[in-house]
């Protein structure tokens, strides 16, 4: 963390008065005290970076959060879409930012969750972040290529023990939860399929169209229209309840396979010396533009939940979730490639 009340004070000690100096570390100190903030933050444009392309969850729950914030501000709230490294270019940008609340991350629980498990000497950690306000959750959808001969879930887990390792999964990295989670089905099933990790959500679904890879675990917004055009065969959703805008597709519960669950959420935190003033007022504007019954519609329609969590229900799910992830790595041996 930078020096710059004890640095600055060296300096101004040896020309101004000690009464001036009061008056000149109090104010260098207001940016960086624990619960200081900027008066009328936000005053100029804040950038919520983005681990992943454009499209996907991740994308379109920041951009409607950040539109309502721009609005209730009068400042612009610019997402800044950075992928590579599986997520961590993004992470460790925002870890190593100023801590004054211009600078945040919105990602979602693969790479916060699962990224630290994979790979212990990442360039971040998560206690170099602060939670601010989970924004949205959804439930995934298990699809594959239409030349995969299986019209069901229960078809496909036979043709994959049939055929151990022909067909290869796409995933949005390594740590993400379509590579967790695929992980955890495999474990689940018994079978073997060939992990191929992508930059984001858009060019692992082109490749499952394409059929260079076969099988997705993802969420329902991009594959939606695919699946109505026959591109896509959706076999089952992982949570507990079915899917509105697929009504036929059965949860992975009624499919046959137990025991398994997968939810996908995206969150927003900041460098970890954020004050405390400025978590708060980001939160509170968070959650008013949640409450609102058209960006909870707007999300509806995108095809996940607009659903928010204060910053300590939030720290509560990531320790639950690093718990229950680290065990359904340990068990199965799932490592970084």
């Amino acid at each position: 963390m930078p020096q710059y009340i004890v640095q600055g004070g060296q300096r101004l000690r040896q020309t101004l008065s000690r009464a001036s100096l009061g008056l000149a570390v109090a104010a260098c100190a207001l940016p960086t005290a624990a619960g200081a903030a900027e008066p009328g933050y936000p005053s100029r444009a804040v950038t919520i970076v983005v681990p992943s392309p454009p499209g996907g969850i991740i994308d379109a729950s920041t951009r409607l959060v950040t539109g309502e914030l721009a609005r209730a501000t009068g400042q612009p709230f610019v997402v800044e879409n950075k992928g590579g490294g599986s997520g961590n270019v993004a992470y460790s940008q925002v870890a190593r930012a100023e801590p004054d609340g211009y600078t945040l991350l919105a990602s979602y629980s693969g790479f916060h969750v699962g990224n630290p498990l994979l790979t212990p000497t990442l360039p971040w950690r998560q206690q170099d972040l602060k939670p601010v306000a989970l924004i949205a959750s959804s439930t995934n959808v298990i699809v594959i290529n239409p030349s995969v001969p299986a019209l069901t879930l229960a078809e496909l887990i036979a043709y994959l023990k049939a055929n151990p390792g022909k067909l290869s999964y796409a995933s949005q990295g390594y740590g993400s939860v379509a590579h967790i989670g695929t992980e955890i089905f495999k474990l689940r099933t018994g079978t073997q399929i060939l992990h191929v990790p992508y930059r984001g959500s858009g060019p692992a679904l082109q490749d499952v169209l394409a059929n260079q890879v076969q099988l997705f675990v993802t969420t329902p917004p991009s594959i939606g229209g695919h699946v109505k055009q026959g591109k896509l065969r959706a076999l089952a959703v992982t949570g507990k309840d079915r899917y509105a805008e697929l009504p036929d597709v059965p949860t992975v519960d009624e499919a046959g396979l137990k025991d398994y669950a997968l939810e996908t959420w995206v969150a927003v935190f900041a460098p970890a010396a954020t004050p405390d003033a400025v978590v708060e007022t980001l939160t509170a504007r968070i959650k008013s533009a949640l409450d609102k019954p058209e960006t909870r519609a707007a999300a509806q329609a995108a095809g996940f939940d607009a659903y928010y969590e204060s910053p300590s229900v939030l720290a509560a799910r990531v320790a639950t979730e690093n718990g229950n992830w680290s065990k359904a790595v340990r068990e199965g041996g799932i490592k970084a490639e």
